[in-house]
C-alpha cells in the first residue's frame, strides 16, 4: 500500500536524521567562517570573474529558483571550466559519469542511468550518438552521448533535478539543458580565440585544439550575430587485457571445451566423457568457469571534433525578441584494435572437445584461475572502424509580451544525429592445435599469457602464422564486415503562455508536441570465412599481407587489412564479399526503426508569498501527456513487421521554496514521472544465432516506468560564493524492464523452421530466449551533500583559495529474474547505480594565477544483465580520477592555460559477475576487460578583445 506524502516526509527525517545534524554543524563553521565578513544580502553585488566567478553565477542561479536545480556557467567568453561537458556535470551532487576512452561521454543521475536522463540543447529535446569499443558499445537507443561536442560552444549547463510541469516528461532522473552563446549575452563586440597542443603520455602524440568566437550588437543594441568553432584532436592509446566473458562447459548446450584433464603437470591424461553424468574430477573441472577468449588487446583512437554555434537575436520592439540558432557537430573516432588471443575456448558445435588441461588451479569461486593447455588455437586479429558522429540543429525562439501581464514565447526547431560507422572490418591470421599454451589470471589486472611455439618458433615469427580458409583444424580465418548507422531525428513545436494574475501569483499554460524518428541498420556477410582461393593469394606472401605489433611484453604479426584490401578487393561489395543486411539472423535485430509522437499539455501556477515573515515561493501545476509509438523489425528473412502502442499519462508536480532564516532555504518537491522503454526493447523482431542457440527478441507492448519523486533541501548561501546543502530524495519506482532469460523449443519462437538449414538442429531443440518484460520496481533513496566555500577567512595568499566538495550516497535494489525458472531472482542494485560517489576540487585564484585540482570517485556499478554465457551481469568496478587546470594572465586580454586530464591514469576495470551455485561459479569479479588509456596533458594560450 503506498504511503502518504506526508508519512514518507517523516520517514525520511528520521532514517537521515544523523547526515541532517552533520550538516548543519558545517553550516555552523561556515558561519563562523564568515564573521570577519558581512553576509551578501544579494548574492549577485559581488561580480567576480574566472573560476570563482563561475563558481558565482552557479550559486545565484540555483538561489533564484523554484525547483530543485543545478547550474554550471562558462568562466568567460567560450571558455568553460572542463574540458569535457561530461566532466563539468560530475562536479554536481548526484550525477556520476562513465568514460569511454579515457575521456566523459554518459552520464548517471541519482543512481539513473542515461536512459533515465532527457537532454534538451537551446530549450529542445535531442539526441546525440557515437559508436564505442565492445564493451561500451555504439549508442543504439536513447542515451546521450556528452563526448560529440566540445565543451567551448556552451555557456552553461543546467541540470534539474525535481519536475515541473512546464518541463517537458520522459525523466526520472534529471533533466539537463545545454546552452550555447547568444550575442544578447554580450554587451557589444567581443572576441576570443584560442590555441592549444594536447600530449597523451601512451600514445606519446601532440593532437591539437583551437577555439574562436566573435559576436556584435548593431542598431543600438537591438541586432546581434555571434559565431563560435571549436576544432580539436585527440590519438590516444589504450591497452590492456579481456576475456570476452568467461564460461563453463557443464551447462553449454553445444559441447564441452575439454578433451583430456592432467593431475600430474601433464605426465598422463584421462578422458573426459562426452557423454553419459560426469564425475568426479571430470565434473569439476567441466563446472568450473575458464576465460571464454583470453587476450590482449591494443587500440588505436585517431578522434577529431569540430562544433560550431550560431545566432542572431533581434528585438523589433521591447516586447518582442526573435532568436534563430544553429548547431552543427562532427565527431570522428576511427579506431585500430589489435588482439593476441586463444581462440579455442570458446568454440562449440563439431570437432569439440580437443583441447587438453594440466597444471591447472581452480579457485573456491569456481574459476580456473591459471592452467597449462595443449591442442589450444590461437589468433591475431586487426579490426577497424571507421566512425563519426554528426548532429545538427536549427531552432526558432519568439519571445512577445502582449501586455504588461500577458506573453507566450513560441520555440520551433530540428535536429538530427547520425552515427556512422561504414567501415568496420575485422581480419584474422590463425594457429592451430598449440602445445603449451597458458594463462595465469591469479593478478587479474595484469594476467600471463604463453602463446608458446608452432613449428618451433613464437608469435614473433610468420611461420607460427597462417591464413586458413578451412574449419578443418579449428575456426577458419576470417573476414568480418559489419557496417552500421545510426539515424535519430527531433522535430519539436512548443508554444508558452505566461500571465500575472497579480503580484504573487503567476499562471503559466501551454503545449507542446515532439516528433522522433529512430532507425538503425547493419549488414553482415552470410559466411565470414575467407575463401580459398583468396586464402592462396595471401598465403603465397603472407610477410606482404602482415606486420608486427608490440605490446604486454610480446610482438606478433597482425594482418595488413589495407594491404589485403589492395589484393583481394574485400570491399568491393561483390561475390562472396557482399553483406546480407537483415537477411543474415545475426543482423536481424540491429535492422529495425521507430516512430514516436508525444503531445503535452500543462497549467502551472506559479507563487510568491509571505506567510508570517518567512518567504515562500513555488510552483504547483499538471501535465497531460500522449505517446504514439510505432516499431518495425525483422522476424525472419522476409518478415518485417510493424507493431503500434500509445498511452496517456498524467503528472502533477508540485515545488515550494521556503526561506525561514535570510539566505537559508528549505526546499520541497513531489511529482509524477516516467522515462519511456528503451527503444531496443521495443523491437518487435529479434536476433537470431544459430552457433550459440540463442534468440533475442524484443516487446513492443511494454509499458513506460513509471516514477513518483519525493525531495527535501536545505540550503544555506553563506555568501555569493559559498553554499552548504544537504538533499533527501526518494523514488517510488512502480515498474521496472529487464531482459528474462528462458529456455524453450525453437518452434515456440514463431520464427519459420527454415532458418535451422544447414545446422543439424530441429525446431523442437532448446533456445536459450531472451526478452525485455515489465517487473516489479523498487524504492530508490539516498541522500547529496555540497560544500562550496572560500577560504577568505585564511592569512595570507591562502586567502585566494577555496575548495567544493559533494558526496552522494543512493540505495536501490530490485529483484532480477536470471534464470530459466521465474522463482528464481537475485537482488541487486539498479543498473547503472553506484552506491556511493563524490567530488571534490581545491582551487586557487588571484588577480593573475587561476589553479584546481579535482578528484571523482564512482563506487562500482552494473552495467548490463544476462549477457551471456551463463553470467547474471557486466559491471565496472570504482574509478577514482584526477584533473587539473591552470591559467596566468601575461595581460587583460592574453592568457596561457593548463589541463592535465586523468593523471594518474585510471583504468578501465569492468568484471562478469556469477551466482550459479548449482556447479559452484559463484565468482563476482571475473575480468571482463582491464584498460588504460594514458594521462592527458593540454598546453595553450587564450586571447580576447
Amino acid at each position: 500500500m503506498t504511503k502518504p506524502i506526508h508519512t514518507r516526509r517523516v520517514s525520511a527525517f528520521i532514517r537521515y536524521g544523523a547526515s541532517l545534524a552533520a550538516m548543519m554543524s558545517v553550516c555552523a563553521a561556515g558561519q563562523a567562517f564568515a564573521q570577519a565578513q558581512p553576509v551578501e544580502e544579494d548574492i549577485e553585488t559581488v561580480v567576480v570573474t574566472g573560476f570563482r566567478g563561475s563558481l558565482q553565477s552557479s550559486i545565484a542561479a540555483k538561489k533564484r529558483e523554484n525547483a530543485i536545480v543545478d547550474v554550471i556557467t562558462a568562466e568567460d567568453i567560450a571558455d568553460f571550466p572542463d574540458n569535457n561537458l561530461a566532466e563539468s556535470l560530475q562536479r554536481i551532487p548526484g550525477i556520476a559519469i562513465d568514460r569511454d576512452g579515457g575521456e566523459g561521454r554518459s552520464i548517471t543521475v541519482r543512481g539513473l542511468g542515461p536512459q533515465f536522463t532527457r537532454v534538451r540543447i537551446n530549450g529542445l529535446e535531442a539526441l546525440a550518438t557515437t559508436g564505442g569499443k565492445d564493451t561500451t558499445g555504439a549508442n543504439l537507443d536513447r542515451g546521450f552521448d556528452f563526448n560529440v561536442f566540445a565543451s567551448e560552444l556552451f555557456r552553461s549547463l543546467t541540470v534539474r533535478k525535481s519536475q515541473s510541469a512546464i518541463v517537458d516528461e520522459g525523466s526520472l532522473g534529471a533533466t539537463v539543458d545545454l546552452q550555447t552563446s547568444r550575442p544578447f549575452d554580450y554587451k557589444g563586440f567581443v572576441m576570443a580565440a584560442g590555441v592549444q597542443a594536447a600530449y597523451n603520455d601512451r600514445s606519446k602524440d601532440t593532437s591539437p585544439r583551437t577555439t574562436f568566437l566573435i559576436s556584435n550588437r548593431w542598431a543600438d543594441g537591438k541586432i546581434g550575430a555571434l559565431l563560435s568553432v571549436a576544432y580539436s584532436e585527440r590519438n590516444i592509446f589504450e591497452e590492456g587485457p579481456s576475456t570476452v566473458r568467461w564460461e563453463n562447459a557443464y551447462n553449454q548446450s553445444n559441447g564441452l571445451r575439454f578433451q583430456n584433464y592432467s593431475t600430474d603437470g601433464g605426465a598422463t591424461f584421462t578422458a573426459i566423457p562426452t557423454s553419459g553424468t560426469l564425475t568426479g574430477e571430470a565434473l569439476r573441472i567441466s563446472q568450473a568457469l575458464h576465460p571464454r577468449i583470453p587476450r590482449y588487446g591494443r587500440m588505436s583512437y585517431d578522434q577529431s571534433r569540430l562544433g560550431v554555434t550560431s545566432a542572431i537575436q533581434f528585438r523589433p520592439s521591447e516586447a518582442t525578441l526573435v532568436t534563430l540558432e544553429g548547431l552543427y557537430s562532427k565527431f570522428r573516432a576511427d579506431r585500430t584494435e589489435h588482439y593476441l588471443q586463444a581462440l579455442s575456448f570458446s568454440r562449440g558445435g563439431a570437432g569439440n572437445p580437443i583441447t587438453d588441461i594440466y597444471d591447472y588451479t581452480i579457485s573456491d569461486t569456481g574459476v580456473i584461475t591459471k592452467a597449462s593447455f595443449n591442442d589450444v588455437d590461437v589468433r591475431s586479429e586487426t579490426r577497424f572502424d571507421d566512425q563519426s558522429s554528426t548532429f545538427g540543429q536549427l531552432s526558432l525562439t519568439i519571445d512577445h509580451r502582449f501586455t504588461d501581464k500577458l506573453s507566450a514565447s513560441l520555440r520551433v526547431g530540428s535536429s538530427k544525429s547520425v552515427q556512422n560507422n561504414p567501415r568496420q572490418t575485422t581480419i584474422t591470421l590463425d594457429a592451430y592445435d598449440i602445445d603449451g599454451y597458458s594463462y595465469d589470471f591469479t593478478n587479474r589486472e595484469k594476467p600471463v599469457f604463453n602463446y608458446a611455439t608452432n613449428n618451433g618458433v613464437g608469435v614473433d615469427n610468420l611461420a607460427y602464422w597462417t591464413f586458413s580458409g578451412s574449419a578443418a583444424l579449428g575456426d577458419a580465418s576470417i573476414i568480418r564486415i559489419r557496417p552500421n548507422k545510426t539515424n535519430n531525428r527531433f522535430d519539436n513545436l512548443a508554444l508558452d503562455f505566461t500571465y500575472d494574475l497579480n503580484d504573487s501569483l503567476t499562471l503559466k499554460f501551454g503545449a507542446s508536441q515532439k516528433k522522433f524518428d529512430y532507425d538503425t541498420s547493419q549488414q553482415r556477410r552470410s559466411s565470414e570465412a575467407i575463401p580459398a582461393a583468396d586464402v592462396a593469394i595471401l598465403n603465397a606472401d603472407i610477410a606482404r599481407y602482415t606486420h608486427t605489433v608490440s605490446g604486454f611484453g610480446n610482438t606478433w604479426f597482425v594482418p595488413d587489412l589495407d594491404a589485403i584490401q589492395d589484393a583481394i578487393n574485400y570491399e568491393g561489395g561483390q561475390g562472396a564479399y557482399a553483406t546480407g543486411g537483415a537477411s543474415v539472423g545475426g543482423a536481424r535485430g540491429l535492422n529495425r526503426d521507430a516512430k514516436e509522437k508525444d503531445t503535452g499539455y500543462y497549467v502551472q501556477l506559479d507563487f510568491r508569498t509571505v506567510l508570517g515573515s518567512i518567504p515562500v515561493r513555488g510552483d504547483i501545476g499538471v501535465r497531460q501527456v500522449k505517446t504514439e509509438q510505432t516499431t518495425r523489425g525483422w522476424t525472419s528473412a522476409t518478415n518485417f513487421i510493424t507493431a503500434q502502442r500509445e498511452y496517456d499519462d498524467t503528472l502533477p508536480s508540485l515545488n515550494v521554496a521556503i526561506e525561514p532564516l535570510d539566505n537559508f532555504f528549505v526546499r520541497f518537491a513531489a511529482a509524477k514521472t516516467m522515462a519511456r522503454p528503451l527503444l531496443g526493447n521495443l523491437t518487435p523482431g529479434g536476433t537470431l544465432n544459430t552457433n550459440t542457440r540463442v534468440y533475442t527478441g524484443g516487446n513492443p507492448a511494454l509499458d513506460p516506468i513509471r516514477s513518483t519523486n519525493y525531495d527535501l533541501n536545505f540550503e544555506y548561501y553563506a555568501s555569493s560564493e559559498a553554499l552548504y546543502s544537504i538533499g533527501f530524495f526518494q523514488k517510488d519506482i512502480d515498474s521496472y524492464i529487464q531482459v528474462r532469460r528462458y529456455s524453450a523449443p525453437f518452434s515456440s519462437i514463431g520464427l519459420d523452421p527454415s532458418e535451422l538449414a544447414g545446422t543439424g538442429q530441429s525446431p523442437s531443440d532448446l533456445y536459450d530466449i531472451q526478452n525485455p518484460i515489465s517487473t516489479p520496481g523498487g524504492t530508490l533513496k539516498g541522500f547529496e551533500v555540497n560544500i562550496q566555500q572560500p577560504f577568505t577567512f585564511l592569512p595570507g595568499i591562502l586567502r585566494n583559495t577555496g575548495g567544493i566538495f559533494n558526496y552522494t550516497q543512493v540505495e536501490s535494489k530490485i529483484e532480477y529474474y536470471t534464470s530459466p525458472t521465474i522463482a528464481t531472482t537475485r537482488t541487486e542494485n539498479l543498473l547503472g547505480l553506484s552506491p556511493k560517489s563524490w567530488n571534490a576540487t581545491l582551487y586557487y585564484e588571484d588577480s593573475k594565477f587561476s589553479g584546481r585540482v579535482s578528484a571523482a570517485y564512482r563506487d562500482k556499478y552494473l552495467v548490463s544483465l544476462l549477457p551471456g554465457s551463463g553470467a547474471d551481469f557486466y559491471g565496472k568496478n570504482e574509478t577514482l580520477n584526477f584533473d587539473a587546470a591552470a591559467s596566468y594572465k601575461i595581460s587583460n586580454r592574453v592568457t596561457l592555460t593548463f589541463e592535465g586530464i586523468n593523471l594518474t591514469d585510471e583504468a578501465d576495470d569492468r568484471y562478469v559477475s556469477y551466482a550459479q551455485t548449482a556447479t559452484g561459479n559463484t565468482e563476482q569479479n571475473a575480468l571482463l576487460e582491464y584498460s588504460q588509456s594514458g594521462r592527458q596533458f593540454i598546453f595553450g594560450l587564450r586571447y580576447k578583445y
